[in-house]
């Protein structure tokens, strides 16, 4: 039976992805002047466990590259070099080379050899400053990742089953980043580590975990002058021609000092039970109490610890699976509206059962809706986690210093709509750091801090998503804008308000930049950010004020599958309203109505008067009532600005499933997208945006 390896293949590659992913993140937000070590720790890790990945696959480039790389990270986090910011650029650099390898097999994608050998070359110039000098990838790994460099001041005798070879070999590298390890084979063949270090007995425990059952440890501590200096190795081993010497069994006993240390049964018992039979003042027995102690606070502090790496919390699942239920998901909703339909003309009494099944099929769909859905549900730290690092390039490219913060990176959307705010999120980004922010000096003389602040936010608000892009920079110049848009043509005014004058930067090939560069200046870029955000049933919107900075809005639906709808109708026509958007419906006075010459009517509601959309009109459809007063008025909101849409009824709410008409048909102004009723008939959903957009 052949085994297909390419779904472990794609495991890897995942895993590779975000652990680099992770690296970059860490290695931004790292101290330079004042490091932590656990922040060290953390981006050695990263790199250890990548070279593990692809020297287990055999992808020998990545392992050469993250071996020169590990090991001036563990000089570096050993206190044998100081970082600065140039190790940081030449792992940044490095990254950005093992994501090009690991896209190369992954996808086949070319990969730059000279980049590659340029990197190693880079590492090891770096490495030629520290003390200990970087040797090449060795051909067979030691169980001694660590020299006798360093004073260790605890030993520890970790026994465990039997295993198997890779697991023996993985156990035994995975110990050896802790200290110095050494192997004994015992007589019943099991093995048994004898590891020099300054870790803790949880720390032990933490790595074996991942292989090991816990409660099959048997971890003791060893004094260290108990332990005998070995002159070689192969002492142990009979010099190649005796079989290994076997341990007394004293060994397995602590020397004769200690009993074995139990990683998982020694936590339910008191140390009086552990040190039965040593005598209270011995020091060995304190230190033996000390270990077990040690365990027990581990135990307080996380009691699932040695649990949680037992049990994966998460499952990869192919995007197209989830589309599917998506889809499926879809068509049952459709068919639960239809029954729900059909049901209403039917008398309660007579088919109460009936009718209270299918009210408990309505409301387990709507729970299966809602689950299926946050499934594909992904937070705003997938995009958020892409800009720290070109924040950094882009602002050094300029010699300019921007602080770069995030708000809100747990915040949840679609999975398709964060896949598509990337590119305008990125192109608006690069606008705030090229055209917002000034130079260092400028913003001096100016009176601010030196370093520009570039926020990004995500939040939720009603059925949207709302997304800042926010700098502290110079602001939009209103008298530029005017003078450039009306070069090129457009239809502009002195008199037009701020937020009409903002959104003529959005024109097809509008740029105020004297000079082009390859960041920006050609005039392409913000009116296909307005674009793609349209498409995606978003609207973007800009505040800004001279000398202090500019914030750009944008707002988008949580997701484009399912969305709870208001019905309603004109003539024989339906129409669904999103219903995040509908504030009230009511019917008016006559004497609430007004006429503004040349400019439309308005509806007096609340001591404020709002614009008065006649749904038949932008539709060209005849309707039942052409009096206001006969009809429906629909309160609808988008942005902070409301209008009134005049309809003949109101249907009813239901949820809908959302078809695109762009991919079958073109796009209608005014609609979003269409549903398919209970009846099988389709209705279109409006887009609640454009139309007030017409009102202004």
């Amino acid at each position: 039976m052949t085994i297909d390896m390419s779904q472990f293949y794609q495991v890897f590659f995942d895993e590779a992805e975000e652990l680099l992913a992770e690296m970059e993140k860490l290695l931004l937000a790292v101290n330079i002047s004042d490091p932590d070590s656990e922040d060290l720790n953390a981006i050695f890790r990263t790199a250890h466990s990548i070279k593990g990945g692809a020297s287990t696959f055999g992808i020998s480039d990545m392992a050469d590259v993250t071996h020169f790389l590990e090991s001036l990270l563990d000089n570096i986090r050993k206190g044998e070099m100081a970082l600065t910011a140039e190790h940081v650029d030449a792992f940044l650099v490095a990254k950005d080379i093992l994501k090009m390898q690991l896209n190369g097999h992954r996808t086949g994608a070319e990969v730059d050899q000279e980049a590659v050998a340029d990197v190693r070359m880079m590492l090891q110039s770096l490495a030629q400053h520290s003390t200990t000098q970087i040797a090449p990838p060795p051909k067979v790994e030691s169980y001694a990742q660590k020299e006798n460099t360093e004073q260790y001041k605890r030993c520890f005798r970790v026994e465990f089953p039997k295993v198997s070879d890779i697991d023996l070999e993985a156990i035994g590298e995975e110990l050896g980043l802790l200290g110095d390890n050494q192997k004994e084979k015992l007589d019943d063949n099991r093995f048994a580590f004898v590891l020099n270090t300054n870790a803790t007995p949880d720390d032990i425990i933490a790595i074996c975990s991942f292989i090991l059952n816990p409660e099959d440890l048997f971890i003791t501590e060893i004094p260290i002058h108990a332990i005998p200096e070995r002159e070689n190795n192969e002492d142990e081993l009979g010099y190649g021609f005796f079989d290994p010497i076997d341990k007394p069994d004293e060994a397995k006993l602590g020397y004769g000092f200690f009993e074995p240390l139990n990683a998982a049964h020694a936590l339910d018992r008191t140390p009086e039970e552990l040190m039965k039979g040593v005598p209270a003042k011995s020091d060995k027995a304190a230190a033996a109490q000390a270990v077990q102690a040690e365990v027990k606070a581990a135990a307080k502090k996380d009691p699932d610890k040695t649990h949680a790496n037992q049990e994966s919390t998460t499952i990869r699942v192919g995007i197209e699976k989830v589309d599917q239920l998506i889809n499926l998901i879809g068509e049952l909703v459709i068919t639960q509206a239809m029954l729900e339909q059909r049901t209403n003309d039917l008398d309660p009494l007579e088919h109460e059962r009936l009718l209270s099944s299918v009210g408990q099929l309505t409301r387990n769909t709507r729970d299966l809706q809602e689950a299926v859905m946050s499934i594909r549900m992904m937070p705003m730290d997938y995009v958020f986690s892409r800009f720290p690092r070109m924040v950094r390039d882009l602002a050094s490219k300029l010699g300019k210093k921007v602080e770069f913060v995030t708000y809100g990176a747990s915040t949840e959307l679609d999975k398709g709509l964060i896949e598509r705010i990337v590119d305008p999120l990125t192109h608006l980004v690069r606008n705030s750091i090229d055209h917002g922010i000034e130079m260092p000096q400028v913003r001096k003389d100016e009176g601010k801090y030196e370093a520009g602040r570039l926020s990004l936010s995500a939040a939720h608000q009603g059925g949207n998503i709302v997304i800042e892009v926010s700098d502290d920079g110079g602001g939009l110049n209103r008298e530029k804008i005017l003078a450039k848009a009306k070069e090129n043509g457009l239809a502009v005014a002195d008199n037009m308000s701020d937020a009409d004058v903002w959104q003529l930067i959005f024109a097809p090939g509008f740029s105020t930049a004297e000079i082009v560069t390859d960041v920006s200046g050609r005039g392409v870029g913000m009116d296909v950010v307005k674009r793609n955000i349209t498409n995606m049933g978003g609207v973007v919107d800009i505040r800004s004020a001279r000398g202090f900075g500019t914030t750009i809005v944008i707002s988008l639906p949580l997701t484009l599958a399912i969305l709870d709808g208001m019905s309603i109708r004109v003539g024989e026509e339906v129409y669904i309203l999103p219903l995040s958007c509908v504030v009230e419906s009511l019917q008016p006075e006559p004497e609430d109505i007004k006429d503004i010459s040349g400019k439309g009517t308005v509806v007096k509601v609340r001591e404020e008067y709002l614009p008065l959309i006649a749904l038949h009109n932008v539709f060209g459809i005849t309707p039942r009532f052409s009096n206001p007063c006969e009809g429906i008025l629909v309160i609808l909101e988008v942005e902070g600005k409301r209008a009134a849409l005049f309809i003949d009824e109101l249907v009813g709410q239901q949820q809908v499933v959302v078809k695109n008409i762009e991919s079958n048909y073109k796009k209608v102004p005014g609609v979003s997208g269409a549903t398919i009723l209970g009846d099988g008939c389709v209705a279109l959903i409006l887009d609640v945006a454009a139309l007030l957009r017409t009102t202004r």
